[in-house]
């Protein structure tokens, strides 16, 4: 996985100059940023994409960055996309992959602004950019800042189901003799769970939320320190509470992952929301309508301690994320 380390990342952003107009910058744990335009708040994301099931590519390409979107309470609108490939990539892989992209967008009502699609030397497999944008009015907008003490930890799927449901793509028989194979066969076919655009979107519109993360590259470790971090509040989470699906634990046991690295598995259209007590069962029969579960791990505490609670016994909850992804599509 391939993001920089926070420290590293903030001297990145140093050098962006301060501008009026936008009204959230680049910006640690934020997934899109706002400026004003127009007499409108436009909400925009961009996210590459590489590695994946070339079946999938143009689908996931579209839906990483509009799941950003959304997240913020906007409706993705226009995008821009980026296709480009090693110079042995032959025409007809792009045309399948723009059919693919097209098809995503069309999906979610989205218009295909510009694009750019070449082959480079320096490039040694498929790479993708997406840049999905769409308006919201100002006091719509949510962002990862907004988790409030008492709120509760929502969870909206299992935690992994990114990294399992790619490797059921990707390592066909393995995952058969782990998972069995009508198991493995029904997971390649979950690939669309890997979006968060329509329950977002609903749970925005319903106005249950404070804020909302997606649990993408460092999976639950990632997106609720950095929801704490950004709102500046603690949390504590119960072990037990978290949805570990049969799979999952098979990973971590033919790997031999240790917790920290489950709780950091990259889990791509889980969301992680802060919601309102009151607000909850709103908040369940909203994502019900989507076809989802619904996963109350813990709450947001204004005591800033970050706690996992396993056991019985308040155990620090981990800092750093140990995202096991590549190692598990690896199959090694």
């Amino acid at each position: 996985m391939g993001k920089l380390p926070p420290n590293e990342l903030e001297k990145l952003l140093s050098c962006i100059k301060k501008d009026s107009r936008v009204i959230i910058p680049p910006t640690i744990g934020f997934d899109s940023g706002v400026h004003f335009f127009d007499g409108k708040y436009i909400v925009v994301a961009t996210d590459p994409c590489t590695g994946v099931p070339e079946e999938w590519f143009g689908w996931l390409l579209i839906n990483y960055a509009a799941s950003d979107v959304a997240l913020s309470g906007a409706k993705p609108e226009f995008c821009a996309v980026n296709l480009l490939g090693p110079k042995s990539t032959k025409a007809e892989t792009f045309q399948k992959i723009m059919k693919q992209t097209c098809m995503a967008a069309e999906e979610l009502d989205l218009a295909i602004v510009r694009g750019h699609t070449g082959t480079y030397v320096s490039l040694s497999g498929l790479l993708g950019v997406a840049t999905v944008y769409g308006a919201v009015k100002l006091e719509k907008l949510i962002t990862p800042a907004n988790a409030k003490p008492g709120d509760l930890i929502l969870c909206t799927k299992p935690l992994g189901l990114e990294t399992v449901t790619n490797f059921s793509l990707t390592n066909q028989k393995l995952a058969e003799e782990l998972f069995g194979a009508g198991q493995q066969a029904k997971l390649s076919r979950q690939v669309r769970m890997q979006s968060c655009v329509r329950e977002a979107i609903q749970l925005a519109r319903n106005g249950v939320v404070h804020a909302m993360h997606d649990a993408t590259e460092g999976g639950f470790v990632s997106a609720l320190n950095e929801l704490a971090e950004a709102s500046g509040v603690g949390f504590e989470v119960d072990w037990e509470k978290i949805p570990l699906s049969r799979e999952v634990l098979s990973l971590q046991n033919y790997f031999n992952l240790t917790d920290e690295q489950v709780l950091a598995m990259s889990s791509t259209g889980t969301v992680l929301a802060a919601v309102d007590p009151q607000v909850q069962e709103k908040a369940v029969a909203s994502l019900r309508q989507n076809g989802l579960s619904t996963h109350f791990l813990g709450e947001f505490t204004e005591n800033k301690k970050r706690v996992l609670i396993k056991i019985g016994k308040e155990l620090p909850f981990p800092i750093i994320a140990n995202d096991p992804y590549d190692l598990v599509l690896s199959g090694k």
